[in-house]
């Protein structure tokens, strides 16, 4: 329930705040006063006035508006607010402001005072309000809006319904794009194929294994290029540590020396002990260089059919690398693929599992549609019939209704096409709603429509603008019987110009235009004594007289009645 407003520079109000109460409540003003504004805001804040209309919507001259609305909390607006992991007060607190900066207009949302998003709000407003305008032919056209209307009136046993269905769907565009993706790569297979196994061929024909492989045999190389140079050195080394050069005594022979007469030294002063033990690893250390040095030099030898055969390995892969930019392991990788793809059943074997996945899904969406569809069918029959009980008191005893499925493309929401068939005189065949039905009639239509929804959805404050607009005196008197009714299981309001309507109402606003100073103002007040709505009511009801205000007092009467 909306149990407030306040509105701060916004159209022709500078500041305004009201509350609310449980019933039905009308706005009655003349025309051009404003009586509008109250449900564009209400509107704007529940994430409408984009753009230009928002910018429409800040009062001349001004830099900065704000809106908000309190709500009394529902089941369905609780669960909403723990699904957005949102902090639970004792009512909801919605708020939007405009901020006019260097001639652009941004606004934010806040819920409770943190932030939101548009799309948060856009998400939550079903929950709050149901706005409803006269003549909406644009509504009824839009796609799917019928449907929706129709699942709406099926309650809230269709929700899992449709939720599974969506998932359904979504499963199989998922496994029909990857179906689609896997017959176009055996198509673009069978294109390249040809050029891909002559690829396949000189890859196999390389002997690709060891991604390392041409750092290995450039070492190979390097040592068989330079092996005099390097059997040069071995011979230098040791001779210069086992043989010894230039009438100098070997290393090996220096070392040991030296560690005959730290024996002696040690049998003069045990400290010494620790000198002599590294002594005695250094010459260790030194003997297994020399006998890898010797082994190593053993291993060098001159093979130009060697050399030959390397530097031939080594031209062929650095040519695979520069011919596809691949690096050798790449290389690997991508003939390892070729091998797959390009295996005898290999590509029907995977084309096979993505067609009887994508046929899986496909029976599941089906499935799932089709159960959409049955209560659907079920619900119509009962919609049919609730709508036109809805209808005959508002002046329309011949009226027909139906709700003519049909299939359609299967989508999110199932595979049903829904439209709403109306005739309002005998012999006139059932036609679209949206083609045949005057403003008069639509406005009737919607107002039955929101009061059969109203049963599926108890929880959301109905708004009617005008919806009474363009009809009779007596038709307008059911129509009030009928929002009365309304308004004993929910919050009703109501933007009325007849007198009918206001005065079937529990709280009752008159919206009223002033100049001061030049200043254009809008101004709400509520009419709580009975002579100041009685007045109200003979205005509407043709102006300042004895006539309208004894029929004005009628009216009263027999509400009170």
């Amino acid at each position: 329930m909306l149990t407030a407003l306040s509105l701060e520079n916004i159209a022709l109000i500078e500041r305004l705040e009201l509350t609310f109460e449980a019933g039905f409540t009308v706005l009655t003003g003349e025309t051009g006063a404003g009586k509008s504004i109250l449900l564009d805001a209400l509107d704007a804040l529940l994430g409408g006035a984009q753009g230009a209309q928002g910018a429409r919507l800040l009062r001349r001259g001004c830099e900065r508006g704000r809106i908000e609305a309190c709500f009394q909390l529902s089941p369905p607006v609780l669960a909403w607010l723990e699904s957005q992991k949102l902090e639970l007060e004792e009512e909801l607190v919605l708020s939007r402001d405009w901020r006019l900066q260097d001639e652009r207009l941004s606004s934010r949302h806040r819920l409770n005072g943190i932030v939101v998003s548009r799309a948060q709000v856009l998400d939550l407003r079903p929950l709050l309000l149901d706005l409803t305008v006269q003549g909406q032919t644009q509504q009824l056209a839009r796609p799917g809006q019928q449907r929706r209307w129709l699942d709406r009136f099926a309650g809230e046993e269709q929700v899992p319904l449709l939720e599974a269905a969506r998932i359904a769907f979504r499963h199989w565009r998922v496994a029909a794009a990857a179906l689609a993706a896997g017959l176009a790569d055996r198509e673009r297979l069978q294109q390249q194929r040809q050029q891909q196994e002559q690829l396949l061929e000189d890859l196999e024909a390389a002997g690709l294994d060891d991604p390392l492989e041409a750092y290995q045999l450039q070492i190979e190389q390097d040592r068989l290029a330079h092996g005099v140079r390097l059997q040069q050195g071995v011979m230098t080394l040791l001779a210069r540590l086992v043989e010894g050069a230039e009438a100098a005594p070997a290393a090996l022979d220096h070392l040991a020396a030296c560690e005959q007469e730290l024996q002696q030294m040690e049998s003069l002063d045990a400290s010494v002990a620790l000198l002599r033990e590294r002594c005695t690893d250094g010459l260790v250390a030194l003997q297994d260089l020399a006998r890898e040095l010797d082994r190593y030099g053993a291993c060098l030898e001159s093979d130009p059919e060697r050399l030959a055969e390397l530097q031939e390995r080594l031209a062929l892969l650095k040519a695979l690398e520069r011919r596809h930019g691949l690096g050798l392991g790449e290389l690997i990788a991508w003939r390892d693929q070729l091998r797959q793809r390009l295996a005898p059943g290999s590509a029907d074997a995977s084309l096979a599992a993505l067609q009887q996945d994508e046929q899986s899904a496909l029976q599941l969406r089906d499935e799932r549609a089709a159960a959409l569809t049955l209560t659907r069918r079920n619900a119509a029959g009962e919609l049919e019939s609730r709508l036109m009980a809805a209808l005959r008191p508002m002046g329309l005893a011949n009226v027909r209704f139906a709700v003519a499925m049909e299939a359609a493309e299967p989508g999110e929401e199932g595979s049903d096409a829904v439209q709403f068939r109306f005739s309002a005189n005998p012999g006139q065949p059932l036609a679209p709603l949206a083609e045949v039905a005057s403003g008069g009639e639509m406005s009737r239509f919607l107002l039955a429509l929101k009061t059969c929804l109203a049963v599926a959805d108890p929880h959301v404050t109905l708004l009617f603008d005008e919806i009474d607009s363009g009809v009779s005196g007596r038709i307008s008197g059911a129509m009030a019987e009928l929002l009365r009714c309304l308004a004993q299981q929910r919050q009703v309001f109501c933007v009325t110009h007849q007198p009918l309507v206001a005065a079937a109402a529990d709280h009752h606003f008159r919206v009223s235009k002033t100049v001061e100073e030049g200043i254009t103002q809008t101004r709400v007040s509520q009419l709580r004594d009975i002579g100041a709505r009685q007045a109200e009511l003979a205005e509407l009801a043709g102006g300042d007289s004895g006539e309208t205000h004894s029929y004005a007092a009628s009216l009263l009467d027999k509400r009170v009645a």
